[in-house]
């Protein structure tokens, strides 16, 4: 079933996210190298709570973490650790909370220390496709308009799309209909509406698209990096509202 938002609603998930978006930012600051992912998972644990919220991945399905913490291969659904990041790497930082009964979900990737041109390039490239394709979101257009705007930067750029792990409906539940996925045919698809809350998350890889799941565990299948880029977005009456940024 897919839940579509009152304003009230809207600007209840827009609270929730605003924690999460500035979190995000400060999270940037202490990505360095020689820091644990514990101690990044720590810092959001305190972060959350502090702003009258609740993570709402810990524990999710026994997830240990308040972030998803992937690094290079690792697409999604990494586990806070005491693994240190190395120069060189990238590292995904996936998060969400709950506040007054109301989800949000976010992502980046950032470089650990000095990365090569390449890996740099895939994170800017990844960022970019999710931009792509909420330009592409209009008001009784298809869900598949914003994979395809995504599936057409990343693979014109040399990249690959996941097709095992998609966007998703954000609400009273994180993960809510309708399935958004990051490839697609224009006017296939879901219809979009006013009042859709949507985590539009491209997850883009340098080489292949093909990914081994084990459990929790996600990596691209030819060990090559990937990144991930994602906003809780909102379709209004004046548009698409980025409500993580």
């Amino acid at each position: 079933m897919i839940y579509i938002k009152t304003p009230q609603e809207i600007e209840k998930i827009k609270a929730s996210c605003r924690i999460v978006g500035d979190m995000l930012k400060l999270i940037e600051q202490k990505i360095r190298v020689g820091i644990s992912t514990k101690e990044l998972d720590d810092f959001a644990y305190d972060y959350i709570l502090s702003r009258g919220a609740k993570p709402n991945f810990l524990g999710l399905g026994g997830f240990p973490g308040t972030i998803c913490v992937s690094i290079d291969e690792q697409v999604v659904h990494g586990f806070p650790s005491d693994r240190v990041l190395k120069e060189g790497e990238i590292v995904s930082i996936d998060t969400g909370c709950v506040l007054d009964g109301y989800h949000s979900d976010a992502a980046r990737t950032f470089p650990v220390g000095k990365c090569s041109p390449e890996k740099l390039r895939l994170i800017e490239v990844t960022k970019e496709c999710f931009f792509k394709g909420i330009e592409a979101i209009s008001v009784g257009g298809a869900i598949g308009d914003i994979g395809y705007a995504v599936q057409q930067h990343a693979e014109s750029n040399g990249f690959s799309v996941v097709r095992d792990m998609v966007g998703h409906g954000v609400g009273r539940h994180l993960h809510e209909d309708p399935q958004v996925p990051n490839y697609g045919k224009k006017g296939v698809g879901v219809r979009l509406r006013r009042g859709m809350t949507l985590a539009v998350e491209p997850m883009i890889n340098m080489g292949d698209y093909h990914v081994d799941i084990d459990g929790w565990k996600c990596v691209t299948s030819d060990g090559k990096p990937s990144a991930h880029y994602e906003n809780t977005i909102a379709i209004t009456d004046d548009g698409v509202e980025i409500l993580t940024l």
